[in-house]
């Protein structure tokens, strides 16, 4: 009886953390995700081609990486690990920016998980995607 009673209280834990993560507000709108998010599309213009390309692709943490260096130009791989570095940046930012706008932010980790499975799912066909198991291709 102890044991279902702890096992019980343990599941009503675990529903009332995944309840509060689930009242997360991943679309909110402050000055702050605004200026994240438009700093992002302004630069997806630029990483489209490299995702295209597979140069770069998407990782499972929520962040994207330089998949395939050499298939960019010696010339252009420094502005590449730059716009991967400044995408990596801006998305850190944003995980924080929503936490702390959904007055929780202990939440981070939990909404990067998110939006790194929407990123995944919202990739075109032919992008890159790192997993447990490697690269591939969608």
């Amino acid at each position: 009886m102890k044991t279902l009673l702890k096992s019980l209280l343990a599941l009503l834990a675990l529903l009332a953390v995944f309840n509060v993560y689930a009242a997360a507000d991943l679309e909110v709108n402050t000055p702050g995700v605004n200026a994240i998010k438009n700093s992002m599309q302004a630069r997806h213009g630029q990483l489209s081609a490299y995702y295209a390309s597979g140069a770069v692709g998407l990782t499972m943490d929520g962040m994207i990486a330089v998949r395939d260096a050499g298939s960019v130009p010696l010339a252009a791989r420094q502005a590449v690990n730059a716009l991967v570095a400044a995408e990596n940046q801006d998305r850190s930012a944003l995980y924080a920016e929503i936490a702390n706008a959904n007055g929780h932010p202990e939440w981070q980790a939990e909404i990067r998980s998110t939006f790194a499975q929407r990123w995944v799912q919202r990739a075109q066909r032919g992008w890159w995607v790192l997993s447990n198991d490697g690269w591939t291709q969608k």
